[in-house]
């Protein structure tokens, strides 16, 4: 019994300490502490084209180390923060961008939102107030009210 736990725990430790080297770790040299701030900010601020809502410092796609590389590279060559970002936008469209910029081919991703929010509001609204128009009890005929006294009567009866 205990050689069986034993081998059991053995497997699970195993099995655990080969899924976390798997993890690729990159490494790079950087010039100056403000390059490396540069990287990461970069590297936070742009879009893994490959995953799902994930930017490519935290990914592990193919696509996302080449982009880690190339920024690195690009760094390495001198090119500005801005610079890094226009080629990366003028290679993969405005979708890289976590803050897509403000212009009228992303007006709808800016306001949609809100627009979809006060459709439903207005939606609610007059869904409601038609749930509280159709809510309004009717006006009881005189043949009503003497059928209710009836059964009141004859309740009060039967109970006795």
């Amino acid at each position: 019994m205990k050689k069986n736990i034993f081998f059991l725990l053995l497997s699970a430790l195993l099995s655990f300490s080969l899924q976390l080297s798997a993890a690729p770790i990159e490494t790079f040299k950087f010039d100056s502490p403000e390059t490396e701030k540069i990287f990461h900010k970069l590297s936070e601020e742009l879009r893994c084209l490959v995953c799902q809502n994930q930017n490519i410092a935290e990914s592990n796609a193919s696509l996302a180390k080449d982009l880690r590389l190339e920024i690195y590279t690009m760094l390495s060559e001198g090119k500005s923060e801005a610079e890094i970002v226009d080629f990366m936008v003028a290679r993969y469209g405005d979708y890289v961008l976590y803050r897509p910029p403000f212009k009228p081919m992303t007006w709808l991703l800016w306001f949609g939102p809100i627009i979809v929010f006060i459709f439903g509001l207005i939606f609610v609204v007059r869904y409601m107030k038609s749930q509280a128009a159709e809510a309004e009890p009717e006006e009881l005929t005189e043949a009503d009210v003497a059928r209710i006294k009836n059964l009141h009567a004859e309740q009060g009866g039967a109970g006795k």
